[in-house]
């Protein structure tokens, strides 16, 4: 279907657990071959949808924000049912919980100035029966001031290099954390960290470290000591997948989080 074109930003919502993460890839299924499967059949050509980030199978998202290029004029008969339109053509474990009209030039990813992540750990005895793939369980109590002691080192400008997993294509490693913070809810433990870039399983591996910092095995110190070393060797393992949330994308004039809700 030929005709004028409008871009449009749109709030997603995912959980990871169905797929082998955001990239479309030939062998598995992705949320980005869904959204474009489903934008297809109601623009009925292919539709190229590009994200703010790339997240990892088993990650989920409660606010990645991408965009895409539809009809405008369909776009402008209906916005309320363009997303529910989405919505409707996408697995139940996906959802359009957002959307707005962008520039024909904004990019979802380039033109991202800052991102954040949750990443939700279990700190009780047993299981939860209905939050196993929501959360790392960590039966092992935790010691929340000793984890939040050593947050605090890495806040601000700092090299993740230690931090950084293998395969990780980011030209440097030097990046900006703006805020981290740890808060207990209960028996769920709550990580948020927002910066203007991440490095391949950061979160993850910073969770890592921490988590061992809670259980005693690391000293609180430890963590700058190992962003000073800079050797991901003499780091703790990586977090678990299931555990982290893409929670906000920030951009000049609006957020992703200020989207939700609204079309």
């Amino acid at each position: 279907m030929g005709g004028a074109r409008q871009r449009i930003a749109m709030v997603v919502e995912f959980d990871g657990r169905p797929f082998h993460g955001w990239q479309q890839q030939k062998n598995a299924v992705s949320v980005q071959q869904m959204l474009q499967t489903a934008l297809r059949q109601i623009e009925g050509r292919a539709v190229l949808v590009e994200a703010a980030g790339r997240t990892d199978a088993g990650v989920h998202a409660e606010a990645m924000l991408v965009h895409a290029d539809i009809s405008a004029k369909r776009w402008q008969r209906s916005h309320l049912a363009y997303l529910h339109g989405c919505n409707s053509l996408l697995p139940e474990s996906i959802r359009v919980i957002g959307l707005r009209a962008v520039a024909d030039d904004f990019h979802a990813r380039f033109h991202c100035l800052g991102r954040a992540y949750t990443y939700r750990i279990w700190n009780r005895n047993t299981a939860s029966a209905l939050q196993q793939w929501r959360h790392w369980w960590m039966p092992r109590p935790l010691d929340l001031t000793a984890m939040q002691a050593a947050a605090s080192s890495c806040i601000g400008k700092h090299d993740f290099s230690a931090l950084r997993a293998a395969g990780c294509q980011a030209p440097s490693a030097v990046k900006t954390i703006r805020t981290l913070s740890l808060q207990r809810h209960g028996a769920c433990i709550e990580l948020h960290v927002a910066a203007d870039g991440f490095l391949y399983h950061m979160v993850r591996n910073l969770v890592g470290n921490l988590v061992e910092i809670g259980t005693g095995k690391r000293a609180p110190e430890s963590l700058s000591a190992l962003l000073a070393a800079g050797d991901r060797s003499l780091g703790a393992a990586t977090a678990p997948a299931h555990g982290l949330y893409f929670a906000n994308a920030e951009y000049a004039d609006f957020q992703a989080v200020d989207l939700i809700g609204q079309v």
